[in-house]
């Protein structure tokens, strides 16, 4: 599984923003954004944000998606080569579907406190699609799936606190959560308008596109 594997803090300082990497210390004064404001490396205080190009712009942007989602390069190209055969806006397309990653639905779902920790849950085969086991962060589902814990990981302890937890974030309306239950059916496919984060997706299909 190739994962980024570095300080996460350092993503955000570089992106100049927050991509709540890190659950709930992200909303603490913890978060090194807060503290820390500069771009990491030795040169980041001395020298500040400086301006920025066009190019540089398009860049900035394709990773900053890359990094709130947790996917790698090629895979986010792949993603993009996808939106882009289908009909409709190109952007909208790549942001749609990378909203129905499994990993990204069990951190919508309430159920980890970032899409890290999602990706981590799903990938030891905790959770079941339709009621088989998919271990896969990257498998995308589709309306009228229903995602729920493994019966044997509802035993573990941590699954269990996680469980206790649910609830606590607000969902999207493409999501129905039975929280009683801890599982999730996938009611409808998001829209640009589920998604929170203000991405400028144009820029990226800008950059793709050259």
């Amino acid at each position: 599984m190739a994962r980024y594997t570095g300080a996460a803090c350092r993503l955000c300082r570089r992106e100049g923003t927050k991509l709540f990497l890190k659950g709930d210390r992200c909303y603490s004064d913890k978060c090194s954004l807060t503290r820390r404001g500069s771009v990491p490396g030795q040169h980041g205080q001395a020298g500040g944000r400086r301006r920025v190009k066009e190019y540089g712009l398009q860049l900035r942007e394709k990773q900053k998606a890359k990094r709130y989602y947790g996917i790698l390069e090629k895979q986010f190209k792949n993603y993009f080569v996808k939106a882009d055969n289908k009909p409709g806006q190109t952007g909208e397309n790549l942001l749609t579907m990378i909203e129905t990653r499994l990993d990204n639905v069990v951190y919508r779902m309430g159920l980890a406190n970032s899409r890290r920790e999602a990706r981590q849950l799903v990938f030891h085969g905790h959770f079941t699609v339709n009621g088989k086991k998919v271990d896969i962060p990257s498998a995308l589902v589709k309306v009228g799936d229903v995602i729920a814990i493994a019966e044997n990981s509802r035993k573990s302890e941590k699954i269990k606190s996680l469980i206790e937890n649910i609830g606590g974030r607000p969902v999207p309306a493409w999501i129905s959560v039975d929280n009683a239950n801890a599982t999730a059916t996938i009611v409808a496919l998001p829209t640009r308008a589920d998604i929170d984060f203000p991405f400028e997706e144009h820029l990226i299909v800008e950059l793709y596109s050259k």
